[in-house]
């Protein structure tokens, strides 16, 4: 890990702390990253399952046996 020194907006930092339930400013930083990242990656998710194209249902439902 790295030290930086930054300027940070202490009601915005409260409000984030308050959300995520972290009592430190390191802990809010670290929190408040996270989420971003998971954020993202909920994103992508959300873009793969809404292909219709992506997965063929059939074949899942075969993959189980189907309906035989």
């Amino acid at each position: 890990m790295s030290k930086t020194s930054v300027e940070i907006d202490r009601d915005i930092a409260s409000q984030a702390a308050d959300i995520l339930g972290t009592t430190t400013l390191r802990d809010t930083i670290d929190a408040s990253l996270r989420e971003i990242v998971n954020a993202k990656r909920r994103l992508e998710l959300i873009a793969l399952l809404r292909d219709t194209n992506r997965y063929d249902l059939d074949a899942v439902g075969d993959a189980w046996g189907g309906d035989d």
